[in-house]
């Protein structure tokens, strides 16, 4: 698993041009990262939570994801000492950078989706 980190870093810094870009679609690729950063935005989540917002995840997606994102800086997970466990997942001080890009995001995909009901409805 590290020398695949250390073969995606050395291919992120030979296309240095774009490599910015490279990093943040790294971040991104998974199906459903987005969604859980975007729903992680205003506050802690417990993994039931966002499993149940996101209904259509499968269990080991869903850890698979949010172990990605913990991976890279992204998501924080904290545990607190109570029987049964509890954790939530949050967004990092890394991953709060990412929410203006989400924003931008939302109001494109909204603009378009207006767009498409108005001229569908014609």
């Amino acid at each position: 698993m590290k020398d695949l980190k250390k073969y995606k870093i050395k291919n992120i810094e030979k296309n240095n041009r774009i490599c910015g870009i490279n990093y943040t679609q790294k971040i991104f690729a998974g199906k459903w990262k987005i969604t859980i950063i975007w729903f992680l935005k205003n506050e802690a989540r417990r993994y039931s939570e966002i499993k149940k917002f996101l209904s259509n995840i499968s269990q080991g997606s869903l850890t698979k994801q949010l172990r990605e994102l913990e991976e890279d800086g992204i998501v924080g997970r904290k545990v607190y000492p109570e029987v049964p466990p509890r954790v939530e997942y949050f967004l990092t001080e890394k991953g709060k950078k990412l929410i203006p890009v989400l924003d931008t995001m939302e109001e494109f995909g909204n603009f378009y989706v207006e767009e498409y009901i108005k001229n569908k409805s014609i």
